[in-house]
């Protein structure tokens, strides 16, 4: 029985959401306390270069699942690979929650968070090629950019939650309570939003795209590396300048307002009004890329954060609520010019018996050399030079990148993916 599109895109976001959520709470939480709780013998700034190492191993997993859930999402469906999907990175995430520190454990417990984090990132890369897909290959052709936005919708939706959470527990407790005990809660939380989300999953129908096309022989990857190099290359490209501003928007700004002194409560509100509209803004952009193209939305949101960050870090070193929110909400605008037609741009580019692995594996290697390494590069930078210009610079160079990368692209704005049944 065929799922209307609206279900499916609840489900997709809803499920996209949870798994961010997990994902992004790491990322906070490595920002603010688990270079205490986890790496207390270092000084501050090493701790939190550690903590953020622990963070990019995630990411190092991510190619892994993208290639494993590309292969059997391929093979055998999207929606089964989703359900699995979201049940790995839920159980890790509670698991987190769970885990004894340094001050029980010794080493141990930061070789356990590590484990945990490699689980998570595997889940992520196999969920996010998935979600995506199951969207495009049920939408409509005139309205796929806007129906496949819906789920990059989940990463500031994650966001926004994971955030929410961890400053409204800023706001009630002290640092102490929250430093004993309160880091837990939102951890220990995911275990309810899981079965959440998995009883939507379950629920939905599997992309008719996919049960249509005939069964491919040979595996997937080897479609892909034999007829879409090129567009694995672009999708690492276009990646580069959404995924590393991302994370400086998101993730770095906590660490980078908290080394200048403003406090964590002031930088969390802020992230979390911008990642608000960041939620709302993308299925505009996505819907615009369904009348202008992919390209042209694109391009002006890799320009547009390449000169922006320029403006980000003196914008936070004000220490002005208003200054950083409008900082961080301009610069996540920019982000979702990018990422709002990425789903449909990606899905656009593979035929359907290779589909999910080439998404998976152009999106997620780029997440190694982007995201994994952004907030790590960022810290080294700031402990070197203690100075902002250069990690500017460093997303600079990465936007031309992009630029370059989705320029040298093809318009893929009115495929058919029905039609894409084969590799080119």
């Amino acid at each position: 029985m065929a799922t209307s599109i609206k279900k499916i895109v609840a489900a997709s976001l809803i499920g996209t959401t949870i798994e961010w959520y997990d994902f992004f709470l790491y990322g906070s939480a490595a920002a603010l306390v688990f270079n205490k709780l986890f790496f207390p013998e270092s000084d501050p700034l090493t701790g939190t270069l550690l903590s953020f190492l622990t963070y990019a191993v995630g990411f190092v997993a991510r190619p892994l699942g993208g290639l494993v859930f590309g292969h059997f999402g391929d093979r055998i469906g999207r929606k089964t690979l989703l359900v699995v999907s979201l049940l790995l990175m839920g159980a890790a995430t509670f698991l987190i929650g769970c885990l004894p520190t340094y001050e029980t454990l010794g080493p141990a417990a930061a070789l356990l968070l590590t484990s945990l984090r490699l689980v998570q990132g595997f889940a992520l890369g196999g969920e996010w090629g998935g979600a995506v897909l199951i969207v495009s290959e049920h939408g409509d052709t005139a309205r796929r950019g806007f129906w496949a936005s819906w789920p990059q919708a989940g990463a500031p939706g994650g966001n926004l939650l994971a955030t929410g959470v961890l400053a409204a527990l800023a706001a009630w407790q002290s640092d102490e309570a929250f430093l004993a005990w309160g880091w837990r809660v939102p951890f220990l939380l995911s275990g309810v939003l899981v079965l959440i989300g998995l009883w939507i999953r379950l629920s939905i129908s599997e992309s008719p795209v996919f049960k249509q096309a005939p069964p491919e022989l040979r595996p997937p990857i080897v479609v892909v590396l034999r007829h879409h190099a090129k567009d694995v290359l672009v999708a690492i490209g276009a990646r580069l300048a959404e995924n590393i501003s991302f994370y400086l928007l998101t993730v770095f700004v906590i660490t980078y307002a908290k080394q200048t002194g403003i406090d964590n409560s002031t930088v969390l509100t802020a992230v979390l009004i911008s990642s608000g509209i960041h939620f709302v803004t993308i299925p505009l952009w996505g819907a615009l890329s369904d009348r202008l193209g992919r390209r042209p939305i694109y391009l002006a949101g890799a320009a547009g954060i390449g000169v922006w960050i320029f403006a980000f870090f003196p914008l936070v070193d004000t220490g002005n609520f208003l200054a950083i929110t409008l900082a961080v909400t301009v610069g996540l605008l920019f982000h979702g010019m990018m990422y709002g037609p990425q789903a449909a741009f990606f899905s656009e580019l593979f035929g359907t018996r290779s589909r999910y692995t080439g998404v998976s594996i152009g999106a997620q290697l780029s997440a190694i050399v982007a995201g994994a390494l952004a907030p790590i590069i960022a810290v080294a930078l700031l402990q070197q030079f203690g100075s902002s210009v250069p990690i500017s610079a460093y997303l600079g160079v990465a936007a031309l990148l992009t630029l370059f990368s989705v320029y040298s692209a093809r318009e893929t704005r009115g495929s058919d993916l029905a039609e894409r049944i084969h590799a080119r």
